[in-house]
């Protein structure tokens, strides 16, 4: 194949700074919503007070530092791949040596495995909030556990029911908006409660001091501390699956080269290729594929200050308010708990709680389908050409198999402490290492002069080490707690 053609960039990043200008920046942010917003679920509205109750503002730090690693280095070498090469990244790891696609299968598989135990610390709290609100008109409300699973199995399935006819473009739409909410409701409900905030900018910049651990702490917390503070890294940011579906969105945005008019015989001829040798390397054009890749990296800008500004209010909130009381959250009350506390301090704090966590959490389960589906589809037709994989059967499949699974944890009442920790360890720190080290590879599957710039590499370096340590810590301690 010949060298193709970079087409001249056009639209709003050519034209002069104004008013404009910014609106047109703003209207970029699509994908990285979609991601922030799924992974604004059981780690920011839960893990991460409950983390804020016992170590007040002291893990900060690890907010930042997540959001950075997996928010900003991961999120855009994992998007900026396609959409420099076009391809998918499933087509280039399917070469990986060893088995055809034995990466891809595993990242499935993890997820997979992983899913169900996500699925339910999100849901089941949901339960126990609206057996809350309605205990007064539910028939036998005294059976509490029975209504929690009852109205947890109701949220699950219409969570998967909406999910499966939610398309793309109306998803992203949706996100957005939840963005907003969660940004404005999180960020009006830490105002009110009125923070430390000498003590909060001092714990964000801390970078690795850990917090004495109280002794009115979670007994899990004190009985097992790195697999604690290893799991709240892993779910801030959320699961793997949400970082690789980012990268396909590019591609139906048509970013970078991915909008190329001769895109399909572009990847058709990169399927067959082991070297990506029909990009150009004329300086000219290189600038131009650069600049046709910066609606990227805004969009991974965005969304990486949304992830910070919510999961970061988040923590201060539970360092400000239930800090002090020294809360300690155990068993599913965890949100009604944190109702009752918010309402001590004004009554209107409750309802912007309830907006905030229903927003989030129902978002996040909401588009689980679609991203679940993307993925699936893109992996299965890398390892398995020959083979038709359609979209909307695999998405129905899967809400199957989740809707199963689920059902099973739910009504067996297994703990939450010990279904986000294997969750935690599989898809939010070992799943996401793995995939950290595959996306640097992708930058040096490209040629020179389209790799990423020194500083990003480098950062991007830091950032596989941090990940590659936050595994370690949340495997050895799940291995110590499991072991007894």
């Amino acid at each position: 194949m010949d060298k193709v053609e970079i087409p001249e960039p056009s639209g709003v990043f050519t034209e002069a700074w104004s008013l404009n200008k910014v609106y047109g920046l703003l209207a970029v942010f699509g994908p990285a919503a979609i991601v922030a917003s799924v992974a604004i679920g059981a780690g920011e509205t839960i893990v991460v007070v409950r983390a804020g109750a016992w170590a007040g503002y002291g893990l900060l730090w690890m907010v930042l530092l997540s959001c950075l690693v997996k928010g900003v280095f991961f999120t855009y070498l994992i998007g900026r791949y396609t959409a420099v090469s076009g391809e998918s990244i499933g087509q280039r790891l399917v070469r990986l040596p060893g088995p055809r696609g034995w990466l891809l299968l595993a990242i499935l598989l993890f997820e997979m495995i992983g899913a169900p135990l996500a699925w339910v610390p999100i849901s089941k709290p949901c339960g126990d909030l609206f057996h809350f609100l309605l205990r007064d008109i539910l028939p036998g409300a005294q059976h509490e556990v029975l209504w929690e699973n009852a109205i947890t199995s109701a949220f699950i399935a219409l969570a998967l029911l909406f999910g499966i006819g939610l398309s793309f473009e109306r998803l992203e739409k949706q996100q957005i908006i939840i963005c907003g909410i969660l940004v404005v409701g999180t960020v009006t409900g830490t105002l009110i409660v009125r923070p430390d905030f000498f003590a909060a900018l001092k714990g964000t910049f801390r970078f690795g001091d850990i917090p004495l651990f109280p002794t009115w702490a979670p007994a899990d917390t004190i009985a097992h501390p790195l697999l604690t503070l290893g799991t709240t890294f892993g779910y801030v940011g959320g699961s793997v699956i949400g970082y690789i579906a980012y990268a396909n969105w590019i591609g139906l945005h048509k970013w970078g080269l991915t909008g190329h008019k001769d895109i399909e015989k572009i990847r058709a001829h990169a399927a067959k290729s082991d070297k990506i040798d029909y990009l150009p390397t004329d300086p000219a054009q290189v600038s131009r594929l650069r600049k046709l890749i910066s609606p990227l990296r805004w969009d991974v800008s965005m969304g990486a200050v949304v992830l910070f500004v919510v999961t970061g209010a988040f923590m201060i909130s539970g360092a400000a308010v239930l800090f002090p009381l020294e809360t300690r959250f155990e068993g599913w009350s965890l949100l009604t708990h944190q109702a009752h506390v918010w309402a001590q301090i004004h009554p209107s704090l409750v309802w912007i709680y309830y907006i905030c966590i229903l927003a989030a959490l129902w978002g996040t389960l909401q588009a689980l389908p679609e991203i679940y589906a993307r993925v699936a589809q893109e992996f299965f037709t890398a390892i398995w050409p020959d083979r038709e994989w359609a979209y909307m059967p695999i998405k129905r499949a899967i809400c199957l198999y989740v809707f199963a699974t689920t059902m099973v944890i739910v009504w067996l009442n297994i703990p939450f402490d010990i279904l986000t920790q294997i969750a935690g360890f599989l898809i939010a720190n070992l799943a996401i290492a793995m995939m950290m080290i595959a996306a640097i590879f992708l930058n040096f599957k490209l040629p020179a002069a389209y790799r990423t710039r020194p500083w990003i590499t480098f950062g991007a370096g830091l950032s596989t080490l941090v990940l590659i340590a936050s595994a370690a810590i949340s495997g050895w301690g799940l291995i110590q707690k499991l072991a007894g």
